[in-house]
């Protein structure tokens, strides 16, 4: 062969060593001899040849992948999270969105729940957010055209109202007013008992703005609180167990709400103020530090504001030092430890955090951080005020300009009837409906796999004995047994864990039959093969013939039957779930997720809770279905390969 036919030829095994055949190779080759396939490359081959079976293939791998990888690149989740002020947010990233014409010219910034209202030094406002208040239709976002058309001095944001008040002392408010949020009784209805009603003096415009020290909204209530420590407060007596110690109470320098107690500062400063003996009597000079008795703590100094957020309490003292008061969570970020000329001269308090500004203008975040409310910014500079929203934060030159913002952004799938974000849900959700999906194939493969090789290979007596077995547990009602055990199971002390585990065995031990009579038939077909025969004639053990001869060559079978049983499993889990004899809430399946939409008014009013667990349901389930059956059809030899 000449030098240069040799090279040609060294080039074309080169070219399909990395590019595969090419049109012209048998041209350009000496050696053009058919390329020889393992079955194995021949099915993959097959299967990726099918567009649609390739990009379910991906969809499922992606499925996988985002619930058992995703948790690691996501904020820390608890089972049993809830949020009162979150509760049924739709889908949105904008409850940070400060409006653009407000950027530049703020003069406060205040919110309580899903939304924030803001007040420009020109004195319009504007409110951002998740605005739309539950089934009652109402959207804080329709700002009152008598509002717009004022000059108003201050706002403030209750859980579903505003309250706003011009310069004229004028008090507004929108939103909820069913349950005396502001205005008094409709007409023609009876004064209710449960309500405080906004007082005359400031339903009659009365109240000297000049004189208002402070304007507080809480959950479903409001509160003036004057110079002279008058106290106007109405809305739901239900919504605090104190409030009526409060109304008409015109002691108090300062007030605020918790979420279940209304709390302030009386006269002098040496207590705090609950009318309930004993609430918020111990005191932590650092928010994870040990607690004292409130007196021993003060040792004559005064508290001169009080902060609240949901469950705890932060006091300023007349020395520039800060203690607290309440329940704290134990995975909170602690204060940061300041210099010893460094005090805080404004702090404002969220849902479950606090951020303060010091005397230096450093701000400092501190308490809960799940949604990364205490994830303060490195570099800001020239900040003169901050405020702080429910999990937001914004801080504020002098000028009423925008230096910067952190907390939560939003929800992109919303939030369910408890506060808990859908989205990371539906992700911890997933992996627990995958994972018992995926035991209770393995246990059904287990059993399927051994029965039908005993059965059909050895046959006779063995065969009968193990297919009136199978039969038995074939003519168990599937649903209705799962339904009853499930329910004995709700009758026992068991744990959580034990009470999956036992679940993940009923779906393996009830759909194991349908394999081993797959497998049961298949090995029936080959055992008398020439391979089976020269295996017994060499005096192979039956039970090596059997699972390491017969079983390797009816594999691709099981393997097409144990994909689709997977994406049974999963329905059936999330069936039992849905139905309610399944994985119990607060631990989340995709099943009890859509199981805690079934209701009307959720289905009507709050979609988001059912249509993206169902998507991934749907969308898992039929590209696991569309795999399988792909893989049976490029299994099968007899098979079209354009099928």
């Amino acid at each position: 062969m000449s030098k240069q036919n040799k090279k040609k030829t060294s080039f074309g095994w080169l070219k399909r060593l990395f590019w595969g055949e090419g049109k012209a190779s048998a041209q350009d080759d000496v050696l053009n001899v058919e390329e020889i396939i393992s079955p194995g490359k021949q099915i993959v081959k097959n299967f990726f040849e099918r567009k649609l079976a390739v990009f379910a293939l991906c969809v499922v791998l992606g499925m996988f992948l985002f619930v058992f990888i995703g948790p690691l690149f996501m904020p820390k989740y608890y089972d049993a999270y809830t949020e009162v002020t979150q509760k049924n947010v739709p889908p949105t990233l904008d409850m940070m969105s400060v409006p653009s014409e407000l950027k530049d010219d703020i003069k406060m910034i205040d919110s309580y729940g899903t939304f924030s209202v803001g007040l420009s030094n020109a004195g319009k406002v504007y409110v951002w957010g998740a605005s739309k208040i539950g089934t009652t239709g109402l959207d804080v976002a329709n700002i009152p055209e008598e509002v717009q058309n004022a000059k108003i001095a201050m706002v403030a944001a209750g859980i579903d109202h505003i309250i706003a008040i011009g310069e004229d002392g004028k008090v507004y408010g929108w939103g909820n007013a069913r349950l005396g949020q502001y205005g008094g009784p409709a007409a023609g209805e009876e004064n209710n008992p449960n309500i405080a009603y906004m007082p005359e003096e400031v339903m009659n415009c009365k109240v000297d703005v000049t004189n208002i020290k402070k304007l507080v909204c809480g959950y479903q209530v409001s509160a003036i609180l004057m110079n002279d420590n008058t106290l106007y407060l109405w809305g739901n007596k239900n919504a605090y167990a104190n409030i009526d110690k409060f109304i008409g109470n015109n002691t108090l320098t300062d007030i605020e709400f918790t979420l279940n107690y209304v709390v302030g500062v009386p006269s002098g400063g040496k207590s705090v103020y609950t009318g309930t003996r004993g609430l918020f009597g111990q005191i932590r000079p650092n928010i994870n530090g040990e607690a004292v008795d409130i007196m021993t703590y003060l040792n004559g100094r005064s508290i001169t504001n009080i902060i609240a957020n949901n469950n705890n309490i932060c006091l300023m003292l007349d020395d520039n030092s800060v203690c607290f008061a309440g329940d704290f969570k134990l995975d909170s970020v602690p204060m940061a430890t300041l210099a010893a000329d460094e005090y805080f001269v404004q702090i404002e308090a969220g849902t479950d955090f606090y951020t303060g500004l010091t005397n230096k203008g450093n701000v400092y975040s501190w308490g809960g951080h799940l949604l990364g409310q205490s994830d303060v910014p490195k570099k800001m500079e020239g900040v003169s005020q901050i405020y702080a929203g429910s999990f937001q934060n914004y801080a504020v030159d002098e000028n009423g300009k925008l230096v910067d913002k952190w907390g939560l952004k939003g929800y992109i799938f919303g939030t369910d009837s408890y506060g808990a974000d859908i989205f990371q849900r539906i992700v911890n959700g997933g992996k627990m409906t995958m994972t018992i999906g995926a035991v209770a194939v393995i246990i059904s493969a287990v059993i399927g796999i051994i029965v039908g090789c005993l059965s059909g290979y050895f046959g006779g007596k063995v065969d009968m004995v193990l297919m009136r077995v199978m039969e038995g547990f074939s003519a168990i009602p599937f649903l209705p047994f799962a339904l009853i055990l499930s329910a004995v199971m709700a009758q026992m002390t068991l744990s959580e864990n034990m009470r999956i585990f036992i679940i993940m065995c009923i779906l393996g031990v009830l759909s194991w039959t349908g394999l081993a009579r797959l497998v049961r038939g298949q090995v029936l077909a080959v055992r008398e093969s020439e391979y089976v025969t020269a295996a017994q004639a060499m005096g192979i053990k039956a039970w090596k013939i059997a699972f390491k001869h017969i079983l390797p060559n009816v594999i691709s079978v099981i393997l097409v039957n144990l994909t689709l049983s997977f994406a049974t499993c999963m329905l059936t889990e999330s069936t039992l779930s849905y139905l309610g004899f399944g994985v119990n809430y607060p631990r989340p399946t995709w099943g009890n997720m859509l199981y805690g939409a079934n209701n009307a008014t959720i289905i009507k009013n709050f979609w988001w809770q059912w249509l993206f667990t169902s998507m991934f349901l749907a969308a898992t389930t039929i590209c696991i279905n569309i795999v399988g059956d792909t893989l049976r059809d490029v299994m099968d030899p007899k098979s079209s390969v354009d099928k």
